[in-house]
Protein backbone atom coordinates (compact mmCIF):
# COMPACT_ATOMS: atom_id res chain seq x y z
CA UNK A 1 0.00 0.00 0.00
CA UNK A 2 1.18 3.22 -0.91
CA UNK A 3 1.10 5.99 1.28
CA UNK A 4 -0.30 10.09 -0.88
CA UNK A 5 2.38 11.90 -0.52
CA UNK A 6 1.87 15.06 2.10
CA UNK A 7 1.87 17.46 -1.16
CA UNK A 8 -0.79 15.60 -2.69
CA UNK A 9 -2.68 15.41 0.36
CA UNK A 10 -2.15 19.67 0.80
CA UNK A 11 -3.00 20.11 -2.92
CA UNK A 12 -6.94 18.11 -2.48
CA UNK A 13 -7.65 20.42 0.44
CA UNK A 14 -6.71 23.21 -1.56
CA UNK A 15 -8.68 21.96 -4.44
CA UNK A 16 -12.12 20.83 -2.56
CA UNK A 17 -13.71 24.16 -3.21
CA UNK A 18 -13.24 23.81 -7.12
CA UNK A 19 -14.28 20.12 -6.77
CA UNK A 20 -17.36 21.38 -4.64
CA UNK A 21 -18.38 22.92 -8.07
CA UNK A 22 -17.26 19.81 -10.41
CA UNK A 23 -19.23 16.87 -8.91
CA UNK A 24 -23.31 16.63 -9.01
CA UNK A 25 -24.57 16.24 -5.38
CA UNK A 26 -28.03 15.57 -6.00
CA UNK A 27 -29.58 12.39 -5.23
CA UNK A 28 -27.83 9.15 -6.94
CA UNK A 29 -29.42 7.96 -10.25
CA UNK A 30 -32.40 6.58 -9.63
CA UNK A 31 -32.58 6.11 -6.47
CA UNK A 32 -35.59 6.36 -3.89
CA UNK A 33 -36.45 5.95 -0.42
CA UNK A 34 -33.63 8.56 1.02
CA UNK A 35 -32.14 11.80 0.76
CA UNK A 36 -30.68 14.29 -1.25
CA UNK A 37 -27.09 15.66 -1.03
CA UNK A 38 -28.70 18.32 1.23
CA UNK A 39 -30.83 15.98 3.75
CA UNK A 40 -30.79 16.53 7.29
CA UNK A 41 -28.96 19.60 6.93
CA UNK A 42 -30.11 23.50 6.94
CA UNK A 43 -28.54 25.28 4.21
CA UNK A 44 -25.87 27.35 6.26
CA UNK A 45 -23.51 23.99 6.53
CA UNK A 46 -24.31 23.15 2.48
CA UNK A 47 -20.64 24.52 1.46
CA UNK A 48 -19.09 22.52 4.03
CA UNK A 49 -20.64 19.56 3.13
CA UNK A 50 -20.33 19.96 -0.45
CA UNK A 51 -16.22 20.37 0.09
CA UNK A 52 -16.30 17.33 2.28
CA UNK A 53 -18.47 15.52 -0.62
CA UNK A 54 -16.06 16.42 -3.41
CA UNK A 55 -13.15 15.11 -1.31
CA UNK A 56 -14.79 11.79 -0.62
CA UNK A 57 -16.02 11.40 -4.08
CA UNK A 58 -12.45 12.16 -5.20
CA UNK A 59 -10.87 9.76 -2.70
CA UNK A 60 -13.30 7.05 -3.16
CA UNK A 61 -11.85 5.25 -6.50
CA UNK A 62 -11.98 1.93 -8.28
CA UNK A 63 -12.92 -0.74 -5.39
CA UNK A 64 -11.83 -4.08 -7.67
CA UNK A 65 -9.78 -6.73 -6.01
CA UNK A 66 -5.86 -4.99 -6.23
CA UNK A 67 -2.93 -6.00 -6.88
CA UNK A 68 -1.70 -9.02 -4.96
CA UNK A 69 0.64 -8.77 -2.44
CA UNK A 70 2.65 -12.26 -3.85
CA UNK A 71 2.14 -15.35 -4.60
CA UNK A 72 -1.00 -17.06 -6.75
CA UNK A 73 -4.06 -17.47 -5.17
CA UNK A 74 -5.62 -21.37 -6.10
CA UNK A 75 -8.59 -21.07 -4.04
CA UNK A 76 -10.20 -18.65 -5.16
CA UNK A 77 -8.84 -17.96 -8.24
CA UNK A 78 -6.96 -14.87 -8.22
CA UNK A 79 -3.94 -13.20 -7.83
CA UNK A 80 -2.63 -13.33 -4.22
CA UNK A 81 -1.41 -15.94 -1.64
CA UNK A 82 -3.62 -19.07 -0.15
CA UNK A 83 -3.13 -21.11 2.61
CA UNK A 84 -5.32 -24.55 3.47
CA UNK A 85 -8.13 -22.75 4.96
CA UNK A 86 -8.83 -20.68 1.56
CA UNK A 87 -7.76 -16.99 2.96
CA UNK A 88 -6.37 -14.99 0.49
CA UNK A 89 -3.79 -11.32 0.74
CA UNK A 90 -4.82 -8.23 -0.80
CA UNK A 91 -3.36 -5.20 -0.81
CA UNK A 92 -6.93 -3.17 -0.28
CA UNK A 93 -9.30 -5.30 1.08
CA UNK A 94 -10.20 -7.41 4.29
CA UNK A 95 -13.01 -9.57 4.65
CA UNK A 96 -14.79 -12.64 3.13
CA UNK A 97 -15.12 -13.49 -0.67
CA UNK A 98 -17.19 -16.24 -2.22
CA UNK A 99 -17.08 -17.33 -6.21
CA UNK A 100 -18.79 -20.07 -8.46
CA UNK A 101 -20.14 -17.65 -10.69
CA UNK A 102 -24.15 -17.12 -11.21
CA UNK A 103 -24.19 -14.59 -8.05
CA UNK A 104 -27.54 -13.04 -8.24
CA UNK A 105 -28.16 -11.45 -4.65
CA UNK A 106 -25.68 -10.56 -1.59
CA UNK A 107 -26.42 -8.90 1.40
CA UNK A 108 -25.07 -8.25 4.86
CA UNK A 109 -25.61 -5.76 7.97
CA UNK A 110 -23.53 -4.00 10.20
CA UNK A 111 -22.88 -1.14 13.08
CA UNK A 112 -21.05 1.72 11.54
CA UNK A 113 -17.87 1.92 13.42
CA UNK A 114 -16.11 5.23 14.69
CA UNK A 115 -13.42 6.14 13.02
CA UNK A 116 -10.28 7.03 15.02
CA UNK A 117 -8.83 9.79 13.21
CA UNK A 118 -5.48 11.24 14.40
CA UNK A 119 -2.85 13.90 12.86
CA UNK A 120 -3.45 15.21 9.30
CA UNK A 121 -3.25 12.02 7.45
CA UNK A 122 -6.30 11.53 5.17
CA UNK A 123 -7.63 7.92 5.32
CA UNK A 124 -10.00 5.97 4.41
CA UNK A 125 -12.08 3.32 4.74
CA UNK A 126 -14.95 2.00 2.54
CA UNK A 127 -17.66 -0.76 4.05
CA UNK A 128 -19.72 -2.68 1.10
CA UNK A 129 -21.26 -5.68 0.24
CA UNK A 130 -21.29 -6.70 -3.66
CA UNK A 131 -21.22 -9.15 -6.56
CA UNK A 132 -18.41 -9.32 -8.55
CA UNK A 133 -14.90 -7.87 -8.41
CA UNK A 134 -12.93 -11.04 -7.09
CA UNK A 135 -11.45 -11.88 -10.56
CA UNK A 136 -13.48 -9.98 -12.81
CA UNK A 137 -14.08 -6.54 -14.13
CA UNK A 138 -17.30 -5.55 -12.62
CA UNK A 139 -18.12 -4.56 -9.36
CA UNK A 140 -21.56 -4.13 -7.88
CA UNK A 141 -21.78 -2.82 -4.53
CA UNK A 142 -23.11 -0.37 -2.13
CA UNK A 143 -22.01 0.48 1.94
CA UNK A 144 -20.75 3.15 3.98
CA UNK A 145 -17.18 5.21 3.70
CA UNK A 146 -15.57 6.43 6.94
CA UNK A 147 -13.00 9.42 5.60
CA UNK A 148 -10.37 11.15 8.14
CA UNK A 149 -9.34 14.68 6.87
CA UNK A 150 -6.94 17.03 8.67
CA UNK A 151 -8.43 14.91 12.30
CA UNK A 152 -12.32 14.98 11.64
CA UNK A 153 -14.10 11.72 10.43
CA UNK A 154 -16.61 12.04 8.24
CA UNK A 155 -18.95 9.17 7.42
CA UNK A 156 -21.35 8.13 4.28
CA UNK A 157 -23.57 6.17 2.16
CA UNK A 158 -22.80 5.14 -1.35
CA UNK A 159 -23.11 2.47 -4.21
CA UNK A 160 -21.17 2.40 -7.36
CA UNK A 161 -21.49 0.23 -10.10
CA UNK A 162 -17.68 0.01 -11.75
CA UNK A 163 -16.12 0.43 -14.25
CA UNK A 164 -19.57 2.54 -15.16
CA UNK A 165 -19.29 4.93 -13.00
CA UNK A 166 -17.28 6.63 -9.72
CA UNK A 167 -18.99 6.15 -6.70
CA UNK A 168 -22.29 7.48 -5.84
CA UNK A 169 -22.90 9.56 -2.33
CA UNK A 170 -26.53 9.43 -1.37
CA UNK A 171 -26.28 10.47 2.34
CA UNK A 172 -23.95 12.27 4.67
CA UNK A 173 -25.48 11.72 7.81
CA UNK A 174 -24.61 8.14 8.83
CA UNK A 175 -23.25 8.20 12.14
CA UNK A 176 -20.85 6.37 14.27
CA UNK A 177 -23.39 3.37 15.58
CA UNK A 178 -25.59 3.79 12.98
CA UNK A 179 -28.06 0.36 12.04
CA UNK A 180 -26.84 -0.25 8.02
CA UNK A 181 -28.47 -3.31 6.01
CA UNK A 182 -27.19 -3.35 2.34
CA UNK A 183 -28.32 -5.91 -0.64
CA UNK A 184 -27.44 -5.90 -4.13
CA UNK A 185 -29.91 -8.25 -6.30
CA UNK A 186 -29.70 -9.27 -9.76
CA UNK A 187 -32.74 -10.33 -12.21
CA UNK A 188 -31.17 -10.86 -15.49
CA UNK A 189 -29.18 -7.32 -16.59
CA UNK A 190 -31.21 -5.34 -14.09
CA UNK A 191 -29.28 -4.58 -10.75
CA UNK A 192 -31.20 -3.14 -7.48
CA UNK A 193 -28.87 -1.66 -4.85
CA UNK A 194 -30.28 -0.41 -1.71
CA UNK A 195 -28.89 0.52 1.91
CA UNK A 196 -31.19 1.01 4.92
CA UNK A 197 -30.07 3.02 7.84
CA UNK A 198 -32.56 2.65 10.58
CA UNK A 199 -30.88 5.34 12.74
CA UNK A 200 -30.59 7.94 9.93
CA UNK A 201 -33.22 7.43 7.23
CA UNK A 202 -32.04 10.37 4.72
CA UNK A 203 -28.74 7.99 4.02
CA UNK A 204 -31.46 5.16 3.27
CA UNK A 205 -31.37 4.20 -0.68
CA UNK A 206 -32.38 1.98 -3.24
CA UNK A 207 -31.61 2.74 -7.01
CA UNK A 208 -31.82 -0.19 -10.36
CA UNK A 209 -29.39 0.19 -12.72
CA UNK A 210 -28.77 -1.83 -15.95
CA UNK A 211 -25.23 -3.67 -16.53
CA UNK A 212 -25.57 -6.41 -19.91
CA UNK A 213 -21.52 -7.81 -19.70
CA UNK A 214 -21.29 -8.02 -15.55
CA UNK A 215 -19.52 -11.56 -14.87
CA UNK A 216 -22.16 -11.83 -11.53
CA UNK A 217 -19.02 -13.91 -10.58
CA UNK A 218 -18.53 -13.75 -6.78
CA UNK A 219 -20.15 -12.83 -4.01
CA UNK A 220 -18.65 -10.07 -1.16
CA UNK A 221 -18.60 -8.66 2.43
CA UNK A 222 -15.38 -6.29 2.25
CA UNK A 223 -13.69 -3.59 3.94
CA UNK A 224 -11.44 -1.54 1.75
CA UNK A 225 -8.52 0.98 1.30
CA UNK A 226 -9.72 2.92 -2.33
CA UNK A 227 -7.74 3.12 -4.97
CA UNK A 228 -7.34 6.34 -6.79
CA UNK A 229 -5.51 8.00 -9.43
CA UNK A 230 -2.39 7.93 -6.70
CA UNK A 231 -2.65 4.76 -5.37
CA UNK A 232 -4.52 2.62 -2.66
CA UNK A 233 -5.45 5.24 0.07
CA UNK A 234 -4.24 4.89 3.82
CA UNK A 235 -6.98 2.80 5.65
CA UNK A 236 -8.55 4.50 8.18
CA UNK A 237 -8.64 2.87 11.75
CA UNK A 238 -11.88 2.14 12.25
CA UNK A 239 -11.04 -0.53 15.33
CA UNK A 240 -13.25 -4.01 14.74
CA UNK A 241 -15.98 -4.44 12.15
CA UNK A 242 -18.56 -6.52 12.98
CA UNK A 243 -20.56 -7.88 9.59
CA UNK A 244 -23.92 -9.77 10.12
CA UNK A 245 -26.76 -11.16 8.32
CA UNK A 246 -24.16 -12.51 5.34
CA UNK A 247 -26.09 -14.19 2.60
CA UNK A 248 -25.80 -14.50 -1.53
CA UNK A 249 -27.49 -16.22 -3.79
CA UNK A 250 -26.00 -18.41 -6.68
CA UNK A 251 -28.19 -20.32 -9.18
CA UNK A 252 -30.55 -22.49 -6.88
CA UNK A 253 -28.54 -22.26 -3.82
CA UNK A 254 -28.93 -19.54 -1.09
CA UNK A 255 -26.61 -19.68 2.06
CA UNK A 256 -24.19 -17.96 4.42
CA UNK A 257 -20.98 -17.78 3.29
CA UNK A 258 -19.74 -21.18 3.80
CA UNK A 259 -22.61 -22.02 1.24
CA UNK A 260 -20.31 -21.51 -1.49
CA UNK A 261 -16.48 -21.73 -2.34
CA UNK A 262 -14.33 -19.17 -0.90
CA UNK A 263 -12.79 -17.86 1.97
CA UNK A 264 -11.03 -15.00 4.33
CA UNK A 265 -9.08 -12.15 2.30
CA UNK A 266 -6.54 -10.13 4.62
CA UNK A 267 -5.43 -7.03 3.78
CA UNK A 268 -1.67 -6.47 3.62
CA UNK A 269 0.85 -3.94 2.45
CA UNK A 270 4.05 -4.15 0.39
CA UNK A 271 6.19 -5.88 3.05
CA UNK A 272 3.48 -8.43 3.55
CA UNK A 273 2.62 -6.83 7.34
CA UNK A 274 -0.97 -6.81 8.35
CA UNK A 275 -3.04 -3.80 8.25
CA UNK A 276 -6.88 -5.58 8.92
CA UNK A 277 -7.64 -9.60 9.30
CA UNK A 278 -10.89 -10.92 9.46
CA UNK A 279 -11.85 -13.58 11.85
CA UNK A 280 -13.37 -16.35 12.03
CA UNK A 281 -17.04 -17.18 10.80
CA UNK A 282 -19.90 -17.45 13.23
CA UNK A 283 -20.97 -21.19 13.73
CA UNK A 284 -23.56 -20.50 10.89
CA UNK A 285 -21.69 -18.62 8.89
CA UNK A 286 -23.39 -15.61 8.59
CA UNK A 287 -21.20 -12.99 11.10
CA UNK A 288 -17.32 -12.13 11.14
CA UNK A 289 -15.11 -9.46 12.49
CA UNK A 290 -12.61 -7.58 10.91
CA UNK A 291 -9.90 -5.64 12.89
CA UNK A 292 -8.17 -2.94 11.76
CA UNK A 293 -4.05 -2.98 12.78
CA UNK A 294 -2.27 -0.48 10.73
CA UNK A 295 -3.04 2.24 8.02
CA UNK A 296 -0.05 1.70 5.98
Amino acid sequence: MRRLPALIVRCLAACIPALGLLVAFGPAASASSGGTASAGHSGSDAPALAARVALAQFLAGRHGFDHPARGHLHVLGLSGQADAEGSSQSTNWSGYADTGGGFSAVSGSWTEPAANCSGLQTSVTSFWVGIDGTGSSTVEQDGTVAVCLFGTAHYFSWWEMDPTNVMQLVGYSVQPGDAITATVTRSGTSYTLALTDSTHPADSFSTTQTCSDCDNASAEWIAEAPTVLFGVTPLADFGTWSLNDAAATSGSVSGAIPAFTGGAVTMVDSSGDVQAQPGALSSDGSAFTDTWLRSS
